[in-house]
This record gives C-alpha cells, sequence and structure tokens, in this order.
C-alpha cells in the first residue's frame, strides 16, 4: 500500500481507480473483485475469475470523468460483449483525448442494485487532509451532494457525512428498498 501512495505521490497525480481499490482491499474493506485489461487478449477467463456480468471503465490518469470519454460500459454479459466493449472504450478514450496515457480497462463484477458513492481526500492548504463522502456516478457531478471533513476522524464523524447528505434517504431505503451496506 505504502508503495502505491509514494508512486502518486512522486508521479504527482491523483490514484487510478485500480490502485483506489487495492488501498481499499489493503485496509479491509470489501470491494468486487476485479482486473486490469491491458490487451484484448486478457479477457479470456473472465468467467471464470471475476463473472459476467460486468462493469468496464477506461483506465487513464488523463481522464477523470470516464462516462464523459465514452469511457464506462455497464452489463456486460459474456466474452464477445467485453471484446467489443474493450475495443470501443480504447477507441473513445483516444479520441476523446488522442494524449491521454491509457493504462487499460478495468473489469468487474457488476453489483446489481447497487448505489455508487464516492470517498475521497485531498491536501487543502488550510486545513491540511480533508476527507470527502457523497453519492457517487452522475449524482455527484449534478446534485454535488457531498459532505467533508477534516482528518482525522472518529467513526461519529463518518457516520454524520454520511447522514448529513440529502441522498441520505437513498442509502436509508427508499420506498420498501433495504438498506444500502
Amino acid at each position: 500500500m505504502h508503495k502505491i501512495i509514494k508512486r502518486v505521490k512522486a508521479e504527482k497525480r491523483s490514484l487510478l481507480e485500480t490502485e483506489a481499490k487495492e488501498l481499499l482491499r489493503g485496509y479491509k474493506i470489501p470491494i468486487p473483485t476485479f482486473r486490469l485489461i491491458k490487451s484484448e487478449g486478457e479477457i479470456s477467463g473472465i468467467r471464470e475469475s471475476i463473472g459476467y456480468p460486468l462493469v468496464m471503465k477506461i483506465v487513464s490518469p488523463d481522464i477523470v470523468h470516464k462516462s464523459d470519454a465514452g469511457g464506462v460500459k455497464v452489463g456486460v454479459k459474456d466474452e464477445e460483449e467485453a471484446r467489443m466493449a474493450y475495443q470501443e472504450i480504447i477507441s473513445k478514450a483516444i479520441k476523446y483525448n488522442k494524449k491521454a496515457q491509457i493504462c487499460g480497462v478495468i473489469a468487474y463484477k457488476m453489483i446489481p442494485q447497487a448505489t455508487e458513492i464516492i470517498i475521497g481526500m485531498m491536501k487543502d492548504p488550510h486545513f491540511g487532509p480533508v476527507i470527502m463522502f457523497g453519492l457517487g456516478g452522475i449524482f455527484v457531478e449534478v446534485l454535488k451532494d457531498i459532505s467533508f471533513r477534516v482528518l482525522p476522524i472518529e467513526e461519529r464523524d463518518a457516520e454524520e457525512m454520511i447522514t448529513e447528505i440529502k441522498g441520505y434517504g437513498i442509502l436509508k431505503g427508499v420506498r420498501g428498498e433495504a438498506p444500502k451496506d
């Protein structure tokens, strides 16, 4: 884990999704099984190692908003679709930013009915390390419904961050849905 952080700091960039997932895994936070695919040939065997359906996303330090670049495919059902999705994601990413460094495509098991969240961290010039929480995906872009805390925090602070966002009702479960975990 320290190697990842050291490398990212040295390169003065944000974590890639694959790196963030490795850090979460290192802290025993459950995440879906994933694989970084660097060539179309690496797609074979996904059924055995991950399973279908998949979510596939471009991995590039130069493409932050993957959906805007056409770099996301959801509900990929089989190997043939995975190959087509891989080609399309790479092609659209290059078209979106010809100078982008493309690290590959991350593939992970799609979790039906999941609610995406975002957790971020930055070093504020005035406050120091700050953590952010909110609903993820398009919600963070459109609603900007996020909460912040200066680090370090305690468990009760994290719970407050979750309950104070406007989208907390979605996490609690609405209209008969079970609460999100």
